[in-house]
């Protein structure tokens, strides 16, 4: 399930209706990948590691562009947050893709973020 579009629609048939709640439930589905990837860590992991990475990625490529809107209806400040976090788990992810040999922990933050947003979102629904 790499394409923003299936995860998108399979999370939509368990998602509630309400938007926050949505996106709420995808990053915890991503965060939820990447914890297992970083949980069961070989040197064989590379191929489950890149697809939860893409995922992840293209999660926050919508979200950073919903915020981009001028019409989004977000206050300024959270725009320019959302969009900083963003630039951070772009960094990060292609700084495991680029790593010879890419180590777990790299992956903390992203799951962190991941979860934290997924929070907020949730107590805001």
């Amino acid at each position: 399930m790499s394409r923003p579009h299936d995860a998108y629609a399979s999370a939509s048939k368990i998602a509630p209706r309400d938007p926050r709640e949505f996106e709420a439930t995808i990053l915890t589905r991503a965060a939820g990948q990447l914890q297992r990837i970083r949980d069961n860590w070989t040197n064989e992991t590379n191929a489950a590691l890149y697809e939860a990475l893409v995922y992840n990625r293209r999660i926050w490529t919508v979200f950073a562009s919903s915020a981009a809107e001028s019409e989004h209806p977000l206050p300024r400040e959270i725009k320019q947050n959302i969009a900083n976090l963003a630039v951070f788990i772009f960094k990060r992810t292609s700084e495991i893709e680029a790593a010879r040999e890419p180590q777990p922990q790299l992956l903390d933050s992203l799951i962190m973020i991941n979860r934290e947003i997924a929070a907020g979102l949730y107590s805001r629904a």
